[in-house]
């Protein structure tokens, strides 16, 4: 196919500096658009990738050379979206010319051609670079572990957490996560007082973390004769699940104090003749951890260390939080335990995220795990757009 661009021979190297088109008929942002302080956060991340680049030693034996190669190789996609840039930004400067050729069949080409570069452009600005900017995420290859807990509500509270439970497993099973319930205390009046699992798999906590809050179910009990509908609610505590070698910096063993002792409820012969409870405290923290749940002492304390380090690994993300907040004095958009996330309305069949604003009429596929995988993709594209934004507030 014919192209315009094969009429321009390019000289443009990485070093070149960001230019505006003057001309109103080209694409380029303009200075002060959202878009031009993207392209200038971009112009700095490539010139430190220059300097970076510079301060190589001539045989790359120097001990720093080996974290600034890995620095390079991790920002090759920033220097190649920046060459992109340039590129179709001046090939896009050059069609404009030709948009008022005397030529017909050369107008029409330019215009052709004008029309595939400026949605070349505008791709690349609003959706590649950003992309690149956001920085990965240090907890992507964590698993989770999920600690459900009945609120308001009474047995009604109870059975909405045994809705919410199988939600979970049910989404887990679609990402192909593995799951473990780790522990589960049932009500009298019927549903599950408390229930804490485990999701393993790469993505897990990147993915269920939005589900960290209060959520509440509108609906008419099965013992409601009058029709009333009731409000229910469940508070769900998502923790980073930290394997047993990730425990150096979270915690010394000299501040954990261990109790055993004998466990207590249903379970036969077993229960109150050997002590295979096991407790921990967290003595810095005043973190405490319980578990009697399997038959053997070990398997107990095994499971409660497992809790404490997710516990612990938890409170650090919070607190760096915090520090970020501080630091930029600008509030970071994250799920606040204490307040009402989301509503399921059984009567209207709908899910309603009041974080970001999103209803979903189809409460059956969220209670199937399949909706409930919108609300974590637009939550988490909230979630990039508030990163990119202060990005921008601070360039």
């Amino acid at each position: 196919m014919f192209s315009l661009s094969r009429y321009f021979r390019l000289q443009v190297g990485s070093s070149s500096r960001i230019r505006f088109a003057s001309t109103s008929r080209a694409s380029a942002p303009t200075p002060d658009s959202k878009n031009a302080r993207i392209m200038r956060i971009l112009e700095k991340r490539v010139e430190d990738r220059k300097r970076l680049t510079a301060e190589l030693s001539e045989d790359l034996s120097t001990p720093g050379d080996i974290t600034r190669l890995k620095q390079l190789k991790e920002t090759e996609p920033l220097q190649a979206a920046w060459d992109q840039w340039i590129n179709t930004q001046q090939l896009l400067e050059e069609t404009n010319a030709l948009l008022d050729d005397p030529d017909e069949t050369m107008r029409t080409l330019a215009v052709e051609e004008h029309r595939t570069l400026s949605t070349d452009l505008t791709s690349l600005v609003e959706t590649t670079v950003p992309s690149l900017l956001i920085p990965p995420s240090s907890t992507s290859q964590l698993s989770t572990m999920l600690e459900l807990k009945s609120g308001v509500g009474g047995s009604e509270s109870g059975l909405f957490l045994s809705d919410l439970l199988r939600m979970y497993l049910r989404l887990a099973n679609v990402r192909r996560w593995q799951t473990m319930i780790v522990s589960q205390n049932e009500n009298d009046g019927g549903g599950i007082k408390d229930a804490t699992i485990e999701v393993k798999g790469e993505g897990a906590f990147e993915a269920l973390r939005w589900e960290s809050g209060v959520h509440r179910v509108q609906r008419v009990p099965a013992t409601e004769s009058s029709g009333r509908v009731h409000t229910s609610t469940v508070a769900v505590i998502v923790l980073p699940l930290v394997e047993e070698t990730d425990t150096t910096e979270l915690f010394s063993m000299d501040d954990v104090k261990v109790e055993v002792m004998r466990a207590r409820g249903a379970g036969g012969q077993h229960v109150n003749k050997t002590e295979s409870a096991v407790r921990l405290t967290h003595i810095p923290s005043g973190i405490t951890v319980s578990m009697q749940d399997e038959r053997s002492q070990h398997q107990n304390r095994r499971r409660a260390f497992t809790v404490l380090r997710s516990r612990l690994m938890d409170q650090k993300l919070q607190r760096d939080i915090a520090e970020r907040r501080a630091t930029r004095q600008n509030l970071v958009r994250t799920a606040d335990r204490s307040e009402k996330i989301r509503t399921y309305n059984y009567p209207q069949e709908r899910v309603t995220d009041h974080r970001i604003g999103l209803t979903l009429k189809n409460l059956s596929s969220v209670l199937e795990g399949d909706g409930l995988q919108d609300f974590i993709h637009e939550l988490q594209r909230d979630h990039d757009e508030s990163v990119l934004e202060d990005m921008l507030s601070a360039a």
